[in-house]
């Protein structure tokens, strides 16, 4: 995989996380249908609960999601996102039509989002409806 672009996530000035694209190809419009990985590199202390529930919120920008979905998604994210301090890398891969995986520090995590999970949390930051629409331009290199 290369990197295909980077950007910096801020929140009333202050700097959440770093976050890098990886993939084998650019991505084209339909970044559904292409293999990638998201790496996030905290700046700060988080707690895993608090990053699953903004997950799901972000996930929520960009369509309506039954809610029993949406509750099997978040003890998902739950289980795979662990409490995150300063410098902490949370990998995310995604392949079309096949699970989400989470790695934190280098260790796979447990939990995972099914294959239409993963299509809508990869959206918080790949979809036109995200709510960083800068980011999303860098991570893109540019492309639409």
């Amino acid at each position: 995989m290369a990197l295909r672009g980077q950007g910096r996530l801020r929140f009333l000035g202050l700097h959440i996380y770093d976050i890098r694209l990886w993939s084998p190809e650019p991505l084209g419009s339909d970044w559904t249908a292409q293999a990638l990985a998201l790496e996030l590199i905290y700046a700060r202390s988080l707690k895993g609960p608090l990053i699953a529930e903004r997950s799901l919120k972000e996930m929520r920008r960009q369509g309506d999601i039954p809610e029993a979905k949406a509750q099997a998604w978040l003890a998902a994210m739950n289980a795979a996102f662990p409490d995150v301090g300063e410098n902490d890398r949370l990998v995310g891969r995604h392949a079309p039509g096949e699970p989400a995986r989470f790695w934190f520090n280098g260790a796979p995590r447990p939990g995972q989002l099914d294959a239409e999970g993963s299509r809508w949390f990869f959206g918080i930051w790949l979809s036109p409806r995200t709510s960083e629409p800068t980011l999303r331009a860098q991570l893109l290199g540019g492309a639409r």
